[in-house]
């Protein structure tokens, strides 16, 4: 993979809410180069899980909202995601249950690491497929 480097959450905030227009004119410019030189841009998970709670708790986007954004970032050409199998098994779990998006991830890594149980004491977490509640 020919890597142009990998972003922070606030680069996917300003691609995503355009609330900045200066920064994102600056995000544009970067995608454009990527799209053009044929490079992609790493995202790793920690930044995902960062961009939820940003995304819900400073743009108040609904669960439905989100799960429409990340996918459409995951269509980008332009963007690499770190462990991508696992973030895509995270928002089905996600969408179709009620832990939270962070629950979701921890068990998809879990899972993608063959490492299930993965053990909570976080009971709506428990109802993810491969988490299990200590008693």
């Amino acid at each position: 993979m020919n890597f142009a480097g990998s972003v922070d959450t606030n680069i996917l905030v300003r691609l995503v809410t355009q609330d900045d227009a200066r920064q994102a004119r600056s995000v544009d410019r970067l995608m454009a180069h990527c799209a053009k030189d044929g490079q992609l841009l790493l995202v790793p998970v920690t930044v995902v899980l960062e961009l939820e709670w940003v995304l819900r708790t400073r743009a108040s986007l609904a669960k439905a909202q989100f799960v429409h954004t990340i996918n459409a970032l995951l269509s980008m050409v332009e963007l690499s995601f770190e462990s991508e199998h696992a973030l895509e098994q995270a928002l089905s779990d996600y969408q179709e249950g009620s832990a939270d998006f962070g629950e979701c991830l921890h068990v998809a890594l879990a899972r993608a690491h063959q490492a299930l149980p993965f053990w909570t004491f976080d009971r709506k977490a428990a109802k993810v497929m491969g988490a299990s509640v200590l008693v």
